[in-house]
Parts: C-alpha cells; structure tokens; sequence
C-alpha cells in the first residue's frame, strides 16, 4: 500500500517537473534566435565645463549722439523723421537765419570801411602825413572788422543743424515755430551699424571679466547668440547696487537693434561633466533616459540632464563616465534587447 501511494506520488513530480522546463525551454529559443539591432554609439565623454552664471543687460549704439543748437532762433524747418537714415553732414533742421544774416552784411559792411581806412592810413604813412599811432590804430580796427566777420559767418553757419555721423534718427524733439536756444535737444540720432550691450556686473563677479575678453551674448528678439568683447569696465561700482557698469563690442546681426533685451554668460568655476550627444538622450514626460551598451545588450538608465552646448548635453546623473550609449534611433529600443554597432 506505501509502496503504491509513493509510485504515484513519485509520477506526479516527474510530470511537474518535466512541464515546468518546458516553456522555459520554449521561451529560450526565440530569445537566442533574434538578430540584434545594429546601433550607432559613442563614449560618454569626460570634459572640463565652466559653470556660468547670466547678468541680463540691454543692446545699445555705441555712437550716440543728441543734436542741439548753438544759437537762439525760431525753427524754421525740420528736414528728417524718426527712423530715417543718414549720412554725416545732412542739415536735419535748419533755423531762423534773419537776424544773423543781418549781423553779417554789417560785419563785412565794417570790414570793408576798415580796408579802406587801413589802406588810406598806410598811403598816408608813406608819405609822412601821418603818425605810427595812427597805422597803429587802423590795423587794430581792421583785424577787430576781420574777427566780426569770420564770428558772423560762423554763426550763420550754426543756423543748420547736420548729422555729425552717418546714422539713424531716433527721437525728433521739436517741430517747426519751435524755439531753439543753446544746450537744448532737438534731435537724437545713432549710429545703428556699431552696438554694444551693455549690463551691471555685481562686484563678487567682477574679477572673471577682463578687458579685451570675449562672452557669450543671447538677445532672444533678435535670436542671436553672439561673442560680445569687452571694450570698458567702469573704475568704481554703484553706490546703490555694488555693481559695476560693463560694456561689449557686439558683431554686427541682421536682427540685431538698439534697446533690445540680453543677457551675457559671465564664467564662475570650472569643473569636470559628462558629455553625450543630445540624440542619445530620451524623453517621455519628465523622464529621461539613455540607452547604455553592456555586453551586446541595451540597457535603460534613467539620468538627468543638465546644459546643451554644440550638439551636447550635460549629464548630472545617472551615468559615471567611459560607458557607451546609443546615440541614433534611441527612442526605438527596448531595455534589455539585443544591439551591435553598426560599422
């Protein structure tokens, strides 16, 4: 009876057993044969990075200038409109000339009297008729006749207001019946060819900015990631926000305008990143992921990016250094499967 109860007891077993292998035998053989998917990699990369940090600041013309008169006058005509272009020595706005041009004819009316003054003393000299204090005298008169007269003229030229470069107007501050006096705006103009931007550095960063150095500069309007050079640093710092006024030299850009918002990347440290390229990279969401090659297998490791820069991305997680990860089709493969490099 024993003997018979262990008989089937044995049997059962031998049955469980012999199923359990089989469908891991079944499963193995479609694994084994699947060819592997031929894959691009590269080593992640070991590379000395600097850590920035952003000063925003604004696009300005390095050429500015505001036009005012010379003399007091009545605006007579106003030639130019904000925006138009031009060229050094264009009148942009011409004054009331009457009184001045008044002055003059009586400025050459005096020179000419004095000629002739000069000239009838100097005869009269020659002959003995009269005194040296008298020559004296006419020659002063008409060098006095010659400076009226060079002042006069020099006046009427004032009563035209001209570009003093070639350039842009930008602002027109008075219109025609106007009153011009000394020192007071007319007109604002620049120079749109010669930009600079300009930013406050605060003073714990000062030091990593040289004179005649090159930073990166991004003005998002004009979509434009230039290398500003800098021209000038200020000698002392504000008193208000302990930062210090610094201007670059930007090339020019097609975009590129007065007025327009950036922000330039000042260095702070250097230190050691992992590089791949930014294909290798997967995103799903807010997961990312690489696929790194391990023994003819893709394996799935999360990570964590950090900045782009020339066709790279920053890893700050996730990865140690020296391995090799897919960087083409990435997002196509699974963890685990089976891949070669492709030649």
């Amino acid at each position: 009876m024993m003997n018979a109860k262990f008989s089937r007891l044995t049997l059962v077993a031998v049955v469980i057993l012999a199923g359990c292998g089989k469908p891991e035998e079944d499963g193995a053989g479609p694994a084994a044969s699947s060819p592997a998917v031929p894959v691009v990699v590269a080593p992640v990369s070991v590379q000395p990075l600097w850590d920035e940090e952003e000063v925003v600041g604004n696009v300005e013309a390095a050429q500015r200038a505001v036009l005012s008169a010379k003399v007091t006058g009545v605006i007579d005509a106003v030639k130019v409109a904000p925006g138009a272009r031009v060229q050094r020595g264009t009148t942009l706005a011409t004054i009331d000339a009457r009184e001045i041009k008044a002055r003059l004819d009586s400025a050459m009316a005096a020179q000419d009297q004095a000629q002739k003054d000069f000239a009838r003393i100097e005869r009269l000299l020659q002959s003995g008729s009269s005194t040296r204090q008298e020559f004296d005298a006419a020659t002063a008169r008409l060098r006095t006749a010659d400076a009226s007269l060079v002042e006069a003229r020099t006046m009427l030229q004032y009563t035209g207001i001209t570009a003093p470069f070639d350039g842009v107007v930008t602002r027109k501050l008075v219109e025609v019946g106007d009153l011009a006096t000394p020192g007071k705006p007319l007109l604002e103009m620049e120079n749109s060819s010669l930009l600079r931007f300009e930013c406050e550095i605060p003073e714990a960063l000062l030091d990593r900015v040289n004179m005649g150095s090159e930073l990166p500069v991004r003005v998002d309007a004009a979509g434009a990631e230039l290398n500003g050079k800098v021209s000038e640093i200020a000698p002392s710092a504000s008193a208000g926000s302990r930062t210090f006024l610094v201007k670059l030299d930007l090339p020019a850009a097609e975009k590129l305008r007065a007025g327009q918002f950036g922000r330039v990347r000042v260095p702070v440290r250097e230190r050691p990143a992992l590089l791949v390229a930014e294909s290798a990279v997967v995103r799903r969401g807010q997961i990312e992921s690489v696929f790194v090659v391990e023994k003819g297998k893709a394996r799935l490791r999360l990570v964590k990016s950090g900045r782009q820069m020339n066709g790279e991305i920053e890893i700050l997680s996730g990865l140690s250094g020296g391995e090799s990860v897919v960087v083409r089709d990435a997002h196509l493969l699974t963890d685990g499967v089976s891949v070669e490099a492709a030649p």
